[in-house]
């Protein structure tokens, strides 16, 4: 019997706590949409990263090119041809994906210029739904776009994105 009156109580108390808090939610997707800015950097991204998958396409097309004429006049070649022949081949493997990190790599020059274009303005977005929260008093914001909220049903009633884009400057 006193478990259940704990467990009753924490019950009771749990249900009051949460009413008393507010909830928000936001499609960030929405939102990074109707921001002309956001899509210009994307577009640019977008732009650059073809650049440089060409270029590493090039080195490793190269390198491929290298390695057919290998096979193709190795029983031709004497060993210190096949030698210097595996050496550039090797060298020219190295190359493509030397260059292929410096562009793409966890800190290449894409990630580089991905926090260059698009940080102010998830800034400015964050810091507009931050006043937003502490104005209308929510403890909590969740992003309707993102796969990890899991949320199976809410009401239109809460969702601030055209807030979040009206605090910005953006009318929708």
């Amino acid at each position: 019997m006193k478990k259940f009156l704990v467990l009753l109580f924490l019950t009771i108390a749990c249900i009051g706590g949460s009413r008393a808090q507010k909830f928000a939610l936001i499609d960030m997707e929405y939102i990074m949409s109707n921001i002309p800015a956001y899509e210009r950097a994307n577009e640019q991204l977008n732009q650059v990263s073809k650049k440089w998958q060409a270029e590493v396409e090039a080195f490793d097309n190269e390198a491929k090119t290298l390695y057919r004429n290998y096979q193709n006049e190795s029983v031709f070649l004497s060993e210190a041809q096949k030698k210097e022949r595996e050496e550039s081949i090797v060298a020219k493997e190295k190359s493509a994906a030397e260059l292929k990190k410096k562009y793409f790599g966890p800190e290449g020059e894409l990630h580089k210029k991905r926090i260059a274009l698009l940080e102010p303005i998830q800034d400015e977005v964050y810091n507009a739904i931050k006043g937003i929260a502490q104005a209308k008093g929510f403890q909590l914001i969740l992003d309707r776009a993102s796969e990890g909220a899991g949320i199976v049903f809410a009401s239109p009633a809460i969702d601030i994105s055209n807030e979040v884009l009206s605090k910005l400057g953006y009318s929708n």
